[in-house]
């Protein structure tokens, strides 16, 4: 009998939970995550597709489509129709989403600092390239291919 600790997928969940809590202590019990990441990305893309947020996110249509709409509903961001093409919106941060962006970058990466405040320079960046290596393994994209 194995430790639960030795399954990399509880590490994960606990390391999620810690994350979780984190961030609704650090950040906002309002925006999630997933809506800063919407926020953040369009900050860095304006005009960007729904499609695009999909991909960069790699997030389902339907969740997007979902948080695209929440965050239209608090007056965060604006679609429009793309004039290049009117059958496509493209979306934009509106000046209350730059202002909340704003306040939420600070706290994010107070949150960056609370998971990984027991590591040096070094093992944070391991830790990075390491989650990113298992996400980026072809055995999780399969995983997620299925979704």
């Amino acid at each position: 009998m194995h430790d639960v600790s030795d399954y990399t997928g509880y590490l994960i969940r606990r390391a999620q939970q810690a994350h979780v809590a984190a961030w609704q202590r650090e950040v906002s019990a309002e925006v999630t995550s997933v809506q800063f990441g919407v926020l953040n990305v369009l900050a860095g893309s304006p005009g960007a597709s729904q499609q695009h947020l999909v991909e960069r996110l790699d997030l389902d249509r339907s969740t997007i489509a979902d948080i695209v709409a929440r965050l239209e509903r608090r007056g965060l961001i604006e679609r429009i129709r793309d004039g290049a093409d009117k059958r496509r919106n493209v979306l934009h941060l509106t000046l209350l989403g730059q202002t909340e962006l704003a306040t939420l970058l600070p706290r994010v990466e107070r949150v960056d600092e609370v998971l990984t405040r027991g590591l040096d320079e070094k093992d944070r960046s391991t830790l990075r390239r390491i989650l990113g290596r298992l996400l980026e393994s072809p055995s999780v994209q399969q995983l997620h291919a299925r979704d």
